[in-house]
């Protein structure tokens, strides 16, 4: 499932493309997505001039010159690349941006759990953005903020970062590697750790979401080659997907455990 990092690399690879470029066309092949696609897109976006590419939380946002904003999410397998109008559509291509040098910003969905909408509204308070917490790579974002809001919360750590109302983009694979780096067990209740260790915790957040973008900038290729690779880059995990290997510190084995029906990977001698 593209997470932060991914989305952001997304952003970073199709922004060259399509900035200062006008829309020509928009070509809808699938409607039902997560939600429907946005009734009149294709009218709302003719002739519209793409001013910023964007990114809060896990939404690529397509801001356009008349205040207009497409809002897109990747889902759990979705896709943007660059592509030109002689590549023909595949069978989970499902939309088109066409812009008037040829250029195709093509969005594909094997899952269709993805979406595009569109708002005229200020971005800041469309449904989907006006509840979000801090972005964890922002200066909003530390570990005083999260011990203040975890004060009382009965809620496992790893599920308490891993709610977009606390810290946006802290996804499974980014929350189990982050909890690793900073010693904390994924099962400890979020209101019984003190503010040291969720300093901690924000800094190693920081850390490895950084980490994982910078690893992304070495693909952006790859969202301009004929294949339509989406663009997403192999990461480098210490935890994730890695039960009853060695741990990396104390070659203990990772253990895996299930946290509000999602895998969680977790060093019992290094984590606590």
């Amino acid at each position: 499932m593209p997470e932060l990092p991914e989305v952001e690399t997304t952003c970073s690879g199709i922004r060259p493309h399509i900035v200062e470029k006008t829309i020509a066309d928009v070509i809808i092949r699938q409607k039902q997505l997560r939600w429907p696609i946005t009734e009149n897109l294709k009218e709302l976006l003719l002739g519209q001039i793409i001013k910023t590419v964007s990114r809060r939380a896990k939404y690529c946002l397509l801001a356009t010159h008349k205040a207009d904003t497409v809002i897109i999410h990747l889902g759990m397998s979705g896709s943007l690349r660059i592509v030109d109008t002689k590549q023909p559509a595949g069978k989970h291509d499902h939309v088109d941006f066409i812009f008037t040098d040829n250029t195709v910003l093509r969005f594909n969905d094997t899952r269709r759990f993805g979406a595009i909408l569109a708002t005229s509204e200020p971005i800041t308070q469309h449904k989907l953005i006006s509840q979000l917490g801090p972005e964890p790579l922002s200066e909003l974002f530390t570990g005083t903020h999260l011990h203040q809001l975890a004060k009382n919360k009965k809620t496992t750590v790893k599920s308490f970062i891993m709610d977009g109302h606390n810290v946006v983009g802290v996804g499974n694979i980014y929350a189990s590697e982050s909890l690793f780096m900073a010693g904390i067990h994924p099962t400890r209740q979020a209101g019984r750790i003190s503010l040291k260790r969720y300093q901690k915790l924000a800094e190693c957040i920081k850390i490895v979401l950084q980490q994982a973008i910078n690893q992304g900038g070495t693909t952006l290729r790859d969202f301009v080659n004929e294949q339509g690779k989406p663009g997403y880059f192999q990461q480098s995990l210490t935890v994730y997907g890695r039960a009853n290997e060695p741990c990396i510190t104390c070659l203990s084995p990772i253990q895996q455990l299930k946290i509000a029906q999602r895998a969680s990977y977790f060093c019992a001698v290094c984590q606590k």
